[in-house]
């Protein structure tokens, strides 16, 4: 007798499961195993959740859906997992852009007032509808691209009042908008203007004040730093991430995108989550963050737009660092919500190979967020968050770049992105 259940996807070309335990057989080539690709493979969802997966006459025999979606010539794949955004923010600064274009130095315009800056400027001026509604916009265009778990840092407010306004419009989108998405607090971005002279001041502000409400208000579930030069050092970075770890909240930062100053260290030594964009790293930073089980998230935009060096996924790979990639999109150094096309710059100016750039937006991406075994794969029990792209293979995706090749998506087991076939 067949179970009833909610949704079966059926007759995919394939099935990319990100499953482990389909990495080590079967008949398909090397790189397809590597993802755990089934050809002409059938999702069952039922209740939100990944139910079964594997060939198609199997589920079929098996299962009788209230809906049956047929993915023929199409590939199903985890809903992709952007774990680097800072998408609430107010204004724009593609004025900005134009100068770096003419030869303007990212960092001298920061510490002539622009950058962050001007960015956090707009956004204290910003109302909470006008920021809702502005990542709402880019919210759906991620989803447009088959992204459905999306981290959301603050960071443009550096005040109490802002920081927490900027957190509390990322819990208003969790409610209105069908992905999930994980709030981080970054109050440490930049030392505020109006504590330049301060520095000491404010440190004592965000460990004193905003981490423990934040914490306390559950606005946030991760705290990061900006550890560089113009930024925040090493002592100041481990003060603040020791007072999140002390109020519950999980520690990453940003780390080596213009000097290696021990970011990777300090936060493997911390159980951190992430240390995120890495153009700088030294070896003995490679080696914590493989033994501590930190993954490297990656952010090709950046380095793109500021026309610096890629980071090496293959030197961090190599050595035993799992891998991620984020748009990183924000409004000033990495202007994008497409997550594929970061996939394919992964793989092609990075050195990764297709399958490590499919784990870098799935599973890795998962890890960086604390949501393995939750999200970022293809396996019973899992929360059916799924994308199905109109390709032949999953290697297109990264081939064929630049494009919205998006057919559905399933978020939290809910359809929704559909597009007719043609």
């Amino acid at each position: 007798m067949k179970r009833d259940i909610d949704l079966l996807l059926e007759s995919a070309a394939q099935v990319v499961t990100v499953d482990p335990a389909r990495m080590r057989s079967g008949g398909e080539d090397e790189e397809a195993r590597a993802v755990g690709a089934i050809s002409g493979g059938a999702v069952a969802i039922d209740r939100g959740r990944i139910l079964d997966v594997g060939r198609t006459d199997r589920l079929r025999d098996l299962y009788r859906a209230g809906r049956t979606i047929d993915a023929s010539g199409r590939v199903v794949t985890p809903g992709l997992i952007d774990p680097h955004t800072h998408l609430v923010f107010g204004g724009q600064r593609h004025l900005e852009f134009g100068l770096r274009m003419k030869g303007a130095d990212y960092q001298e315009i920061l510490a002539s007032g622009g950058g962050i800056h001007s960015t956090v400027a707009a956004t204290r001026k910003t109302p909470v509808d006008e920021l809702v509604d502005g990542a709402a916009k880019r919210l759906e265009k991620m989803l447009e691209f088959g992204v459905t778990t999306v981290e959301v840092k603050s960071g443009y407010g550096l005040d109490v009042e802002t920081e927490l306004k900027i957190l509390e419009t990322v819990r208003c989108l969790a409610e209105r908008c069908p992905q999930r998405l994980v709030p981080t607090y970054l109050g440490a971005h930049v030392i505020p203007k109006e504590f330049a002279d301060r520095r000491q001041a404010y440190v004592d502000l965000m460990i004193g004040e905003m981490i423990p409400k934040i914490a306390r208000e559950q606005l946030a579930v991760a705290c990061d730093v900006f550890l560089d030069n113009g930024a925040y050092t090493r002592d100041e970075t481990e003060a603040i991430l020791t007072a999140a770890v002390a109020a519950g909240l999980r520690p990453k930062v940003h780390a080596g995108q213009f000097s290696d100053q021990g970011g990777p260290e300090l936060i493997a030594g911390l159980n951190g989550l992430s240390a995120d964009h890495l153009e700088q790293i030294s070896e003995a930073g490679i080696e914590a963050m493989a033994q501590a089980g930190v993954v490297a998230n990656l952010l090709p935009g950046a380095a793109y737009s500021l026309r610096d060096h890629f980071p090496d996924g293959r030197r961090l790979i190599d050595r035993g660092v799992d891998v991620a990639v984020a748009t990183d999109d924000n409004p000033g150094s990495s202007r994008t919500e497409n997550l594929p096309l970061m996939a394919s710059m992964a793989v092609t100016r990075m050195g990764l190979t297709c399958a490590e750039g499919m784990k870098a937006v799935t599973t890795n991406a998962a890890k960086a967020l604390d949501l393995a075994g939750e999200i970022g794969a293809i396996i019973p029990g899992m929360a059916a968050d799924l994308a199905v792209f109109d390709i032949p293979d999953f290697r297109a995706l990264f081939y064929h770049f630049g494009m919205n090749h998006t057919a559905m998506v399933i978020a939290k087991g809910t359809i929704a992105i559909e597009e007719e076939r043609r």
